[in-house]
């Protein structure tokens, strides 16, 4: 998100300060799936031993005696158990899980409830699922990286197992699923066919086509092909024309909110009609939860307005209504979403938009570009005219990024290391006859703990330089418009001159590598422009390491 979005990268907004940032950040992040969370040690020799064991029984035991494992209608395998499964069913999705993960506890009803659809269907498909902090090498063969990671194999092939990519609901799962194991549209026949369609899921897509060979109903089929979350249909039965007032060919959305249907008007091509979907495949306004997370980030919509609203207050609805009356407005072009700001998985967003409980309800505005650019409105006043006159001005330009900032302690130069804020920043940083070594931190990282007594070392050695300045900044709690933070911590060396020059840090964490590069002028120890992404990709990666504190951090979508 561009602009002021400071330690955030590549598109998600955050669920607070700067540990919140990692979980709207990583979402689209080269278009991975988020989340990525280290795996546990491989397991001890003896383990090993234990499970060769019961590997070998599995092979010696009756069938019958070896049977497969179920809980809740889904498969629990091990590496004794997952050969018989992929032998014994030709569509298999397989979850790979920690018992810890928040986010893998939050799918496992409705993970269960996917399974008892296709059970209840008949169908061949099967969910299974392996803890991978006890299956490890399992999970190693899988390139299983982070938590939930679902996989899907057909017909017994593990060489290149499908990944999983679309939401975390029920019928998400079984879409998706369908649509990897039939046609890319079902041909409905009759109108009871229709009907068991349309009541399947939130949202269905139906084209109504007299000639199912035209080339409008190609064109339709090739859209279908392209979605992987949304169930299609496709007709040339007169009775289900007639049944859902269709006079022509066309194509009609139906979903379980809002109008209840749109209609497809314009010229039927594929393109059109995917953005035709994506315009009208989620609510107005849509509430922030696990499950909804994936629709949310994955979509095309890269402007996000936020309501926080409490669902406490005795205006609930009313302020509801209003954020949904402006919502109509900008379809396409901005997502408007609310948060419930009372519930506890939340606190870490508002607090990544500097909100506090007692401040909302609250209206943000962030994008989802190559950088986070947050907005705050100028007005408290949250009718649907103040909501709509915010995107207006947003759309045409005329909003300045909001940046945070703590107040200026009052002994911020009285250490060694001094003490930059958003609001003093600009004044330190850039004095022209400073050369200026700042260190962006956030206070639950462990690597920079494991910096500041270096760190403070080096404040104690430049204390009385007379054009050497040590600093640091919590880039969780403070953002400026002229440096971009993705990780931490973030070292920038800021050399003196009129040239407002930025030049990163990317030598040893030593006390003797900080002064050669002070002592060079920026130079010994500076990244090359060719490293600046390598560096980022690592200090990700070192994120995700850790302390206890850390762990919560680790199942993060």
């Amino acid at each position: 998100m561009a602009g002021g979005g400071g330690a955030a990268r590549r598109g998600q907004w955050g669920r607070g300060g700067g540990r919140g940032r990692r979980v709207y950040k990583r979402r689209r992040r080269r278009g991975r799936t988020p989340g990525p969370a280290r795996l546990d040690p491989p397991p001890s020799a003896s383990m090993a031993g234990l499970r060769a064991i019961a590997a070998l029984l599995c092979l010696l035991l009756p069938p019958s005696a070896a049977a497969l494992e179920e809980e809740d209608g889904v498969l629990v395998l091990r590496a004794a158990s997952f050969e018989e499964a992929l032998a014994a069913h030709r569509y298999l999705l397989v979850e790979f899980y920690a018992p810890w993960c928040g986010h893998c506890k939050a799918l496992a009803p409705e993970y269960a409830k996917a399974a008892a659809k296709l059970k209840a269907e008949g169908s061949e498909i099967r969910l299974a699922k392996v803890d991978a902090t006890e299956e490890s090498e399992l999970a190693q063969q899988f390139g299983v990286r982070g938590y939930p990671t679902i996989k899907f194999f057909r017909n017994g092939d593990k060489a290149a197992p499908k990944e999983y990519t679309a939401g975390r609901e029920a019928d998400d799962i079984v879409s998706w699923l369908k649509k990897r194991t039939g046609p890319a549209a079902t041909t409905l026949t009759d109108t009871a066919a229709a009907e068991t369609l349309v009541d399947s899921s939130e949202v269905v897509v139906i084209g109504f086509f007299k000639d199912l060979t035209s080339e409008p109903a190609k064109e339709f089929l090739l859209a279908a092909e392209a979605v992987d979350d949304i169930p299609f249909g496709i007709s040339s039965s007169a009775d289900v024309f007639t049944k859902y007032q269709l006079s022509k060919d066309g194509v009609v959305l139906f979903k379980k909110f809002d109008e209840g249907r749109n209609n497809f008007e314009g010229d039927l091509t594929k393109d059109n009609l995917l953005n035709f979907i994506k315009s009208n495949a989620l609510p107005l306004v849509i509430e922030f939860t696990e499950q909804t997370a994936p629709k949310i980030f994955g979509g095309e919509i890269k402007t996000h307005i936020l309501l926080f609203l409490p669902k406490s207050v005795s205006d609930y609805q009313e302020k509801l209504d209003n954020f949904k009356s402006a919502a109509g407005n900008f379809k396409g072009k901005i997502l408007f979403i609310f948060i419930d700001s009372d519930h506890s998985d939340n606190q870490r967003i508002l607090e990544f938009f500097g909100l506090k409980k007692e401040e909302c309800p609250a209206v943000r505005l962030i994008t989802l570009e190559e950088e986070m650019t947050k907005y705050k409105p100028e007005s408290d006043d949250l009718t649907a005219d103040k909501i709509k006159e915010f995107c207006n001005k947003f759309l045409e330009g005329k909003i300045k990024p909001h940046l945070m900032s703590q107040d200026l302690p009052e002994d911020w130069d009285k250490q060694p290391v001094k003490v930059l804020v958003g609001k003093n920043f600009e004044e330190v940083a850039f004095d022209e006859n400073k050369n200026v070594f700042v260190e962006f931190y956030a206070p639950w990282c462990g690597h920079c703990k494991q910096l500041a007594p270096i760190w403070d070392k080096l404040g104690e050695t430049y204390r009385d330089h007379e054009n050497i300045v040590i600093a640091k900044m919590d880039s969780t709690a403070n953002e400026v418009e002229a440096v971009k933070i993705h990780s931490f911590p973030t070292l920038k060396f800021f050399p003196a001159g009129s040239g407002r020059n930025v030049i990163d840090y990317n030598g040893e964490r030593t006390l003797e590598g900080f002064k050669k590069f002070l002592e060079s002028g920026g130079q010994d120890g500076a990244a090359a422009d060719d490293d600046l992404e390598d560096l980022e990709t690592d200090e990700e990666t070192d994120l995700e390491e850790g302390d206890d504190e850390q762990k919560i951090q680790k199942d993060e979508l």
